[in-house]
């Protein structure tokens, strides 16, 4: 059995589209990726790839799911062969087990890390907002840095007071396991004192958005004392796969098609506080290969930030070959000397600095070229090793075409330096392209050497897996197109109010009502609970029980939870429901300037896309009532000759159609008397 957590591994690196097109030609459409069906014959593509949600959906044959489901159903593999298969394209080695008690523990044990971090974020953030302490030194200085009180809340920014124990003594008060507490890194080994002393906080999210790790600044202006310092890695927390706001960052980084990489965290609020949301940061530490995939997740244009001193400049090479390794189109932006992304939108605006950085960023190929030409300048030793040097990142660019324009560009850069003639320069550039390649190919052919065949080959092969969960096992219901024609029939009768509610629990049950301060699939199922067993269709009766089900166990719906939901019927409605044929197209505001004038772009109109479905909902079960069940009661009262229950029954009528009229009202629905 392959251990979850590798499992979970396999799935975060992987991204469907590079699956599917090994299999399809896949061309982009808006945001999404289309192509010819695998699955059943056609002419006009119809198959739909989402990168963002990491699923496909096929609009003709009504195939969808995950790369596992396309995998399974492409290449006829068991789903441990899928796994093994995905885990050999992003060269993760797995080792396969038994599942023991230790490993029902160690899940057990994540969850409980969480509640431990959610415990210390509570803590935290009443030390900075209940506190004189806290008010005074942390609080202030937050505000003097510009943030407001809506941005504090928003990124988790806390306060851990000067005291030796605080957190510890709240913790053992509170009935919290201190080994746990340990193991998260919020207190000392021997549980003697606290880890945050003194400190501003910062709260690390993951991209789901729990909170994984902390991070502290000193308020003390000591210079022995580290600056920032951070929560040790743990199961929840892997800094190397970790972006500093990717979670709230993801969806504008979706919107505009690209990410702003910063250095720190103040960079991030401030300019998320800006307006300018699709922004993350490294913190600290050089872009690592599971920090791109993050980021790549959700775009392929990467803009980096860093100051223009020449440690900022330093940091903006460092690594960066493993940007163009992922394919990502990478442009630098160096601010002017003495500012960071804190200090500039601070000082400028948001405006001032999305000018800045659209006007300034340079293609990184041609920034590096350029930079290697200054510091090459009068060298003749140096100026050897120049050629080298811009080839070795040329050569990490995949796409032959992209990769000629940058040679291109290069040559014109050292053409106009005078460094090389152009001839010259071409030769070198040429030259060295070919030695890498070579290399590169006689690496891969010795690698492959030692690795075992194909999956294919090996089928049959391996050991009896059945305890291992299996998501993805089929169903009874194995009719190609039955989703398409289940939604076809919910279009035509009253379940489409129900499918519109699980609809919005999926898609967007995690995400918070501003007015409110709570979830969208709190605010539904607080609102509906009594009617959760009055589901006419029973399939979308017990989506909306799971997700009241999560809710009771103090976690929020997930997009992923039912997609990877191990009943294939449930993990195939999350697809449907997270799809569409149609999408908006940007163009109208983009190209026309021509923005939606009543409302958000349907991404972001879930308020009051969420507020008006309860009501039709409602609706619905109200005119239910009143057309069916109490004129029922009535005839029986009055056949039994019970006046007095006539007319109790006959008050909750009218009662019901008064309701049922003001909400007619409301969303504008016309209904018979």
């Amino acid at each position: 059995m392959i251990p979850p957590k590798q499992i979970q591994d396999i799935l975060d690196a992987t991204r469907i589209e590079e699956v599917i097109e090994e299999f399809v030609t896949l061309r982009r459409r808006g945001v999404n990726l289309i192509g010819l069906c695998p699955f059943h014959g056609e002419k006009t593509p119809s198959f739909n790839v989402n990168p963002a949600r990491n699923i496909f959906k096929c609009f003709g044959c009504g195939k969808g799911g995950d790369a596992i489901t396309f995998l399974r159903e492409h290449e006829n593999l068991s789903y441990i062969d899928a796994l093994k298969w995905l885990a050999r394209k992003y060269n993760i080695e797995i080792q396969e087990t038994e599942r023991t008690p230790e490993q029902v523990a160690e899940m057990q044990l994540t969850d409980s890390l969480y509640i431990v971090n959610d415990f210390a974020l509570k803590h935290f953030q009443e030390q900075l907002f209940d506190t004189d302490e806290g008010k005074s030194v942390a609080l202030a200085y937050f505000k003097q840095r510009g943030l407001r009180e809506d941005t504090i809340r928003a990124f988790g920014l806390g306060y851990a007071p000067e005291q030796r124990d605080l957190l510890i003594r709240r913790a053992r008060a509170t009935g919290h396991n201190i080994d746990l507490v340990k193991k998260v890194g919020l207190c000392s080994q021997d549980g003697g004192r606290d880890f945050f002393r003194g400190r501003v906080m910062f709260a690390i999210h993951n991209i789901s958005g729990k909170v994984a790790a902390f991070a502290g600044r000193t308020m003390s202006s000591d210079k022995t004392i580290p600056k920032y310092i951070n929560s040790p890695e743990t199961e929840i927390y892997i800094k190397n796969k970790t972006l500093y706001g990717a979670f709230q960052a993801k969806k504008a980084i979706r919107q505009q098609d690209e990410c702003l990489l910063v250095e720190g965290y103040m960079d991030v609020i401030s300019l998320y506080q800006a307006g300018i949301e699709n922004v993350v940061a490294s913190s600290g530490t050089s872009l690592t290969e599971g920090q791109l995939q993050l980021i790549k997740r959700n775009t392929n244009n990467l803009k980096i930030l860093y100051d223009g001193d020449p440690a900022g400049i330093k940091a903006a090479l460092r690594g960066l070959d493993l940007a163009l390794e992922q394919d990502l189109n990478v442009r630098i932006c160096l601010l002017p000397d003495g500012h960071d992304p804190d200090s500039y939108v601070q000082t400028f605006g948001g405006e001032a600095f999305r000018t800045f950085t659209t006007k300034n960023a340079k293609d990184f190929i041609l920034f590096k070229t350029s930079i290697l030409l200054e510091e090459t300048k009068g060298d003749p030793m140096r100026k050897a090793g120049l050629v080298k040097d811009i080839v070795s990142s040329i050569i990490k660019i995949k796409d032959r075409s992209k990769r000629e324009e940058y040679i291109q560009g290069c040559l014109n850069l050292l053409a106009s330096s005078n460094a090389y003639g152009r001839r010259e320069a071409e030769e070198g550039i040429r030259s060295e392209i070919i030695k890498e390649d070579t290399k590169n190919i006689n690496k891969l052919a010795e690698k492959n050497s030692r690795q075992p065949g194909p999956i294919s080959d090996t089928q049959g092969s391996y050991p009896d897996y059945h305890q291992t969960i299996d998501p993805h096992t089929p169903s009874s219901n194995t009719e190609p197109n039955s989703l398409g024609q289940d939604r076809r029939s919910a279009l035509m009768t009253d379940e489409f109010q129900e499918r519109d509610i699980v609809r919005l629990l999926v898609q967007f049950g995690s995400q918070t009502l501003d007015k409110e301060g709570i979830s969208i699939a709190e605010f539904i199922l607080a609102d509906i609970s009594e009617s959760l067993s009055d589901f006419d269709n029973a399939l979308y009766g017990k989506m909306a029980g799971l997700c009241y089900d999560l809710l009771l166990e103090q976690k929020t719906p997930d997009q992923n939870f039912f997609i990877h939901h191990p009943e294939k019927e449930i993990s195939d409605l999350a697809i449907d429901l997270l799809t569409s044929p149609f999408d908006m197209s940007h163009n109208w505001e983009a190209r026309w300037g021509y923005p939606l004038q009543n409302q958000p772009i349907p991404d972001l109109n879930f308020d009051a896309d969420m507020r008006q479905a309860l009501d039709r909902f409602k609706l619905r079960k109200l005119n239910k009532l009143c057309n069916v069940l109490n004129p029922a009661r009535i005839k029986a009262a009055s056949e039994s000759e019970n006046m007095e229950e006539v007319m109790r029954l006959m008050r909750i009528q009218e009662k019901l159609k008064s309701t049922r009229n003001e909400l007619a009202k409301k969303t504008g629905t016309i209904v018979l008397p």
